[in-house]
């Protein structure tokens, strides 16, 4: 049986200068007006994360930054 652990990190504005997230009234999403160098401090958080074994669940965006929910897997333990 798998077993997961979860992690949610908190990622300050300040890394994230210009991401505008917006839905429509259809419910229709899209980021707007993403400067090049944001895309790649997210890759630099995900691809950290990554190597650490975390795999990305969701996103959530708000007015103070971005916060990551991740899991992992959790090796079983063979009882002897």
């Amino acid at each position: 049986m798998n077993k997961f652990e979860y992690d949610i990190t908190r990622h300050s504005a300040d890394s994230f200068t210009k991401v505008q997230y917006f839905c429509t009234e259809k419910g229709e999403c899209s980021l707007e007006e993403i400067p090049v160098s944001e895309p790649q401090a997210l890759s630099d958080i995900l691809n950290e994360r990554g190597a650490q074994g975390w795999e990305l669940v969701q996103l959530l965006f708000g007015k103070g930054g971005m916060i990551g929910c991740w899991k992992r897997r959790i090796e079983d333990v063979l009882e002897g």
